[in-house]
């Protein structure tokens, strides 16, 4: 049994912004190949750097064959786990960049935030979402898709997988076969789709079969069931059915398969009949993954690192790796490749940021959308404006640490605004004077005598009715007009009698091409919707 060799096959996660003694032990004791990067490894850029050629050393001197793949969750929109000011730049997701219409457009966004990635030392970012979201009440993917029309999924997708691989860095189409049409999120429980194999073939596989056709590098699988297709209730990412017959066989897929993490509920809960994360890696790698994914916690990492030492050892399981070594060799490089000091950093980074700043700028501008046009538009600045925004609540554990609240030192609540509302608010401040307000279920609703204008916010408002309610006893309230704001899925706009502004996430990015459109700074938007308002 060769533990270097076994090692390929996983990808690990850490905590902290320096190496663990966790990591160091997986890295040099395990052999594990490939370290995920997460919000919370993230500083700034420079630290990040420094974090990866430390990780990068230590499997070298571990005597590692090949440099590890490095891979962030890095989406953009609402799901950045490299995104924040003294880091990568914030540029528009998935929903949001679908609305610029141009394909273009999302290809130079990737490739931006792809030398950004490349030049901290990062090969492999789990993106595109290649999910077609024809579910309207789906909890866990929305806004992270670009759309509920396969085809223009598949080709903004594509855009996005190009210009990535363009930078020098791996993309991962995820998540196959489809997560799009389920109002179950698996960081929580198994969704079940109950669709037959002639509706995957029509909805949920173009995507990814314009993704293969393109040759895109890896594609990650999903925690989802699809019984009527594999006659069981197995997650996808451990049906040999789904990742070997259909994946593999049909689709012709021959680059590197990846799972999603395997600590989400879907797989890890055993009081939901779940198989456990050991259990699962070695069905995941027996279903055809080339790579098992496990994010957070080192006794399920190691746990499944030695349940494969026994499959393997008892003749269940036979690993390959050649695929990783092909992904490694034309994304990671060499020793030399990963280690030797070149050019000036802070040159290089300070020139991809001020132009990764203007292609984001841009790409906001032409994602912000108007429905039900209004005569009210633009607001004239200086005259006072009220604002209204819903509490931060958690969204999905895909959008973790960006949602929350600020506190003051002794852990009581400032504000329960979240940190882009209270931007939002900034914002408009800059414009116009702004009295900005958080409204709760049943609360007072109050506009200053001086208000020419309300800004009413929404956030995903169709599964939060109470919002409506919110902002339909307002209307009866005042007189002046009221400008409505959808910060996430545009859904509620249906519902919505108001002129209606679709920004397709609450990133201070977003709102704060808002603020500009609503004072008229930007002229007409140039956003269309991507998905049905029926």
């Amino acid at each position: 049994m060769d533990k270097k060799r076994i090692g390929q096959h996983f990808v690990f996660g850490f905590h902290g912004h320096t190496v663990s003694p966790d990591i160091k032990t997986l890295i040099q004791e395990y052999y594990v190949g490939n370290v995920i990067l997460m919000k919370r490894n993230v500083l700034d850029a420079a630290q990040v750097r420094a974090l990866i050629r430390e990780l990068q050393t230590l499997a070298r001197d571990a005597g590692h064959a090949r440099p590890l793949m490095i891979g962030i969750d890095q989406e953009n929109g609402l799901v950045s786990a490299f995104s924040r000011p003294s880091a990568g730049t914030q540029f528009p997701g998935a929903m949001a960049l679908a609305a610029t219409s141009s394909p273009a457009v999302a290809e130079h966004v990737s490739h931006a935030i792809g030398r950004e990635l490349r030049l901290v030392g990062i090969n492999w970012d789990y993106s595109p979402v290649a999910d077609v979201n024809s579910d309207p009440r789906n909890p866990v993917i929305g806004v992270r898709s670009f759309g509920d029309d396969p085809e223009q999924v598949g080709i903004f997708a594509s855009a996005v997988a190009k210009g990535l691989t363009d930078a020098g860095v791996a993309p991962s189409a995820k998540h196959f076969p489809g997560h799009g049409d389920t109002s179950v999120d698996s960081h929580l429980a198994l969704p079940r789709i109950m669709k037959s194999s002639t509706e995957l073939r029509a909805t949920e596989l173009p995507p990814f079969k314009a993704l293969i056709k393109q040759g895109v590098a890896t594609i990650m699988t999903g925690h989802m069931a699809l019984p009527s297709i594999t006659g069981s209730d197995a997650p996808c990412s451990l049906s040999r059915a789904i990742t070997t017959d259909l994946l593999r066989g049909e689709l012709g897929f021959d680059g590197v398969v990846v799972t999603d993490c395997l600590e989400m509920d879907a797989i890890s809960d055993k009081s939901q009949g779940a198989c456990g994360v050991e259990e699962g890696s070695v069905r995941a790698l027996e279903a055809g993954a080339d790579i098992v994914m496990i994010c957070h916690t080192m006794n399920w990492q190691r746990g499944a690192i030695l349940e494969t030492y026994k499959a393997v050892e008892s003749g269940r399981l036979v690993l390959d790796e050649t695929k990783i070594d092909e992904l490694k060799d034309k994304f990671a490089g060499t020793w030399d490749d990963v280690l030797t000091e070149r050019g000036d950093f802070a040159v290089e980074w300070t020139k991809a940021k001020k132009e990764s700043a203007e292609i984001s700028d841009k790409a906001y501008r032409m994602s912000t959308a108007l429905i039900n046009g209004t005569s009210a538009l633009p607001l004239k600045p200086g005259q006072p404006v009220a604002l209204f925004t819903p509490p931060m609540e958690s969204l999905n554990k895909a959008v973790d640490d960006a949602d929350g609240v600020l506190r003051t030192k002794d852990g009581k609540l400032r504000n329960t605004a979240g940190p882009s509302f209270l931007a939002f608010a900034e914002s408009m401040s800059q414009r116009a004077p702004c009295t900005h307000a958080v409204y709760e279920r049943d609360g007072e609703l109050a506009v200053g005598a001086d208000c020419s204008a309300v800004i009413f916010t929404l956030r995903n408002a169709d599964r939060s009715l109470w919002q409506l309610d919110s902002l339909q006893r307002l209307a009866k309230s005042v007189e002046v007009p009221i400008i409505v704001v959808g910060s996430c899925a545009p859904y509620e706009s249906a519902s919505v009698a108001q002129p209606y502004v679709a920004c397709f996430e609450y990133t201070p990015a977003a709102l704060e091409g808002v603020a500009r459109f609503i004072f008229g700074e930007q002229g007409p938007p140039g956003g269309t919707v991507p998905v049905s308002l029926k």
